[in-house]
């Protein structure tokens, strides 16, 4: 019966945002329609919007961000949702409104049948808390790169992350559980041959969309990667050494977007940028100028095909 409900529930708020949005009527019009009562009417309207039903957009000629939108797509060939967000917002509250931001976007991204590859971290954590909920069929998310270290396994922090996009989405969870970083390179190269291994691998290999942020040491809301006990200081040292700007899954690069002769990467577990631009769709997701640096060596490196980010990093990307 509560199935039945909310299924009846669901096709009211449906018919009701298209008599609103679509056809123009007034909400004691709806109400008088429906034979219900205008506040009734509110709440239906809330709940369409609430749940991806409706999705409102705001374009205007004169809109900074949308200015911006452009000259991104024309400057680094992608397409950009610019999110306005006040130059003296906290860095918490700037990170919370492009995570929302995101979550909306990932509405026209998401269809069925698809293999979504999700990397852990601070970003794409705050985007699953705002998932807006869509029924797909058989999509499944996958987990980009190990999350184990010296002290954790990982597992539980990388684990909540992909539940909450399966959740949101009617999809199933694939965790990859190795390390994040292998003592040894031959260890990897080992373990990659291991068919369990290889099973995440091959899903990886057949993604159809990839969700990321990109991480820096320098960021002010701290990447996980850098400050969840994941590498040494000496490791830090060398990653500076070879000019290392950022990573992406815990594969790292330079500014000019090259990762080759990085030390590092022999011992990772995510994917290669070249396996990265092999994938249709690629969204990015950025908050804050200290990630201008990682972003940019994202983007020279070709590794995003969408991008949302704050309307201050959109200004300090293009100058």
């Amino acid at each position: 019966m509560e199935q039945l409900t909310d299924a009846a529930t669901i096709a009211r708020a449906l018919t009701a945002a298209h008599l609103y949005y679509v056809q123009d009527r007034t909400m004691e019009a709806i109400a008088q329609e429906l034979g219900t009562s205008r506040s009734t009417v509110s709440r239906l309207l809330t709940s369409a919007r609430a749940t991806g039903i409706v999705d409102i957009r705001i374009r205007s000629p004169f809109a900074a961000p949308q200015r911006l939108e452009e000259r991104l797509a024309e400057r680094f060939g992608v397409a950009a949702q610019v999110v306005p967000v006040p130059d003296d917002a906290s860095e918490v509250d700037r990170l919370q409104r492009v995570a929302i931001a995101a979550g909306h976007a990932l509405l026209e991204l998401l269809h069925d049948d698809m293999t979504v590859g999700v990397a852990w971290g601070s970003t794409t954590d705050a985007v699953s808390r705002h998932l807006v909920p869509k029924a797909v069929r058989g999509t499944t998310f996958v987990q980009l790169n190990g999350s184990g270290n010296t002290h954790t396994t990982g597992l539980l922090y990388a684990s909540e992350i992909l539940s909450r996009f399966a959740a949101a989405y009617g999809g199933s969870a694939q965790q990859f559980p190795v390390p994040a970083f292998f003592d040894d390179p031959r260890t990897r190269e080992a373990m990659w041959r291991e068919r369990s291994t290889r099973r995440i691998l091959d899903m990886q290999a057949d993604m159809d969309l990839v969700l990321f942020s990109t991480g820096s040491a320098g960021s002010r809301v701290p990447s996980h990667v850098y400050s969840g006990g994941y590498l040494e200081s000496a490791e830090l040292e060398q990653l500076a050494d070879e000019g290392v700007v950022g990573d992406i899954a815990t594969v790292f690069f330079r500014a000019d977007g090259s990762s080759d002769g990085i030390t590092l990467n022999d011992r990772a577990t995510g994917p290669s940028l070249d396996l990265l631009r092999r994938v249709p769709r690629r969204l990015c997701i950025v908050s804050g100028v200290s990630k201008l640096a990682s972003l940019r060596g994202a983007l020279a490196a070709q590794t995003a095909t969408d991008l949302v980010l704050d309307e201050a990093t959109a200004r300090a990307l293009l100058e």
